[in-house]
């Protein structure tokens, strides 16, 4: 059967719809099913792929620094880094913009008080904190720490000791209260 030049125009331009519906819905099939394997991905990973312990703690720094004691230390290129390494007592909020007395937030500490003439600072410490050996977190790794700073220790800070200008009578030490144990 011969056909027209009209007939067969119409005939690959019929075929052409169809290709490029199929093309599209290629598409859409390969779109779902990349969306499908994101999906699948994501909820394999869950919250405790980042929660692991022990292993290598590797990130870009910029800098050199001669320690990364962020008790000797003030600069950036160590107190960024050491943030995800180290806690505090407390720290401010991250996501408020400007620092304040409201928006100091516990991290080992789970509370404090001022005792009634704001002579005495009491930190109540967070329960179940161990180090990385081990050991239980108490009172006296904190008190060590302020004797460390306070130039009391037998052991010293190793360089770039801060400053921490001359106490007055009118601040006592500050008193620290270890979580009770369970028996």
């Amino acid at each position: 059967m011969e056909c027209s030049r009209d007939s067969f125009a119409e005939l690959h331009k019929g075929d052409g719809a169809m290709n490029r519906e199929g093309e599209e819905m290629g598409r859409n099939l390969r779109a779902v099913a990349a969306a499908g394997t994101l999906l699948i991905t994501i909820a394999g990973a869950g919250p405790t792929l980042a929660q692991r312990s022990g292993g290598v703690l590797k990130i870009y720094h910029r800098d050199s620094p001669a320690s990364m004691s962020i008790l000797e230390e003030a600069t950036n290129s160590t107190e960024i880094p050491m943030m995800g390494v180290f806690n505090n007592l407390v720290l401010y909020k991250q996501d408020v913009a400007q620092n304040s007395l409201q928006s100091i937030i516990p991290d080992l500490a789970t509370d404090w008080s001022w005792n009634e003439d704001g002579t005495e600072l009491t930190f109540r410490l967070r329960s179940g904190v161990k180090w990385h050996d081990g050991h239980p977190f108490t009172a006296n790794d904190v008190n060590c720490t302020w004797d460390l700073l306070l130039g009391k220790s037998q052991e010293k800070l190793r360089a770039n000791p801060p400053r921490l200008g001359t106490r007055t009578s009118k601040r006592s030490p500050l008193t620290l209260i270890s979580p009770r144990r369970s028996i």
